[in-house]
């Protein structure tokens, strides 16, 4: 028989307000008849409610995170943004968070290049978890920076030893495919996927730097001095034919000068010996000989520097002037006939 508790049964849950009920054992009094061994009691659903926060737990799942639930240590499930329950009492806990936003992981590497010079690549690997493999990215790795930087180290120790100095700086595209694509083949089994891989700088050894910038500014200065020479040289040519012009103009000029002197002496001596009787083209001319010895002698005393001038003379200087004169005229005359 199935008797009903008095004592509660006057109780109402305060949702709804309807009874809620459970079986629990009752020992049957003597006057009863026997025909089950529970009876129905009626238990307020406040109390329910305590229960249920002692048998299960509440959790929140932030956005882009997962939660990885387990049950008896065993992976169960994974949990998306939002709330869950978790009945403790059935075995079931949280093992932990997993974050699907995107990270940055920079990593510094110290390499040779082909050329025997020591470099330090730094280069920046853009990851992030999976949602549909968020167990493998929790359970199959301990450490997942210390695992991308290992594939870095390798793939940049492998390729830059095959590159020059200036080779590698002109190839960090093709040093970062490559880290990439190791990077890719290898932590997708582990649940994560490489969105990109940037070598973001190059850095040679101080010295060698110094010694880069000492060469490239000696290839400049050996460049303004060959731009420099070739001024020069501009600047010399034009200066030559500017010489040559001159000088061939200064010789017209001499030329009509003693052209006009040697018409103005043929006059005189034709004017001198018609106006002078008896005398000849050979006095005319000792006389204009003297004539410009003098005049030489004048400007020599002008133009000089020092203050006296010796000149050899004496009574009969003015006819050793014109043999001598003469005679050099004469000479000129005979070795260029």
């Amino acid at each position: 028989m199935i008797t009903r508790d008095s004592s509660v049964s006057n109780l109402l849950s305060p949702i709804g307000q309807s009874p809620i009920s459970f079986f629990s054992p009752r020992r049957p009094q003597a006057s009863q008849t026997v025909s089950s061994p529970y009876s129905v009691s009626w238990v307020p659903a406040q109390q329910m409610y305590t229960m249920g926060q002692l048998l299960c737990c509440c959790i929140q799942v932030d956005q882009s995170t997962v939660a990885i639930k387990e049950r008896f240590g065993k992976f169960d499930e994974v949990l998306e943004p939002g709330c869950h329950c978790l009945p403790w009492f059935l075995g079931s806990q949280l093992a932990g968070h997993l974050s699907l936003r995107l990270q940055q992981l920079d990593v510094k590497c110290e390499t040779k290049t082909k050329d025997n010079v020591f470099v330090n690549v730094v280069a920046s690997v853009q990851y992030r978890a999976l949602a549909d493999k968020a167990n493998d990215a929790f359970y199959k790795l301990s450490n997942t920076r210390s695992q991308i930087q290992a594939y870095v180290f390798d793939v940049i120790r492998a390729s830059v030893p095959k590159l020059n100095l200036d080779d590698a700086f002109e190839q960090k595209n093709q040093i970062a495919k490559a880290v990439e694509d190791e990077l890719e083949k290898a932590m997708s089994a582990y649940g994560f996927e490489i969105v990109q891989t940037l070598i973001v700088d190059i850095e040679p050894d101080e010295h060698v730097k110094r010694a880069m910038n000492e060469i490239n500014a000696a290839a400049r200065l050996r460049v303004a001095a060959t731009e420099k020479a070739e001024a020069e040289k501009i600047l010399q040519i034009k200066r030559a034919e500017g010489e040559a012009e001159s000088k061939y103009l200064s010789g017209l000029g001499i030329a009509r000068q003693r052209q006009a002197i040697v018409d103005g002496l043929r006059d005189s001596v034709l004017g001198f010996s018609v106006n002078v009787p008896g005398t000849t083209a050979k006095d005319v001319m000792d006389m204009v000989l003297v004539t410009q010895y003098f005049d030489t002698m004048k400007e020599i005393g002008a133009s000089s520097k020092s203050s006296a001038v010796f000149i050899p003379h004496g009574p009969g200087a003015v006819r050793d002037v014109a043999t001598q004169i003469r005679e050099g005229l004469l000479q000129a005359s005979t070795c260029h006939p």
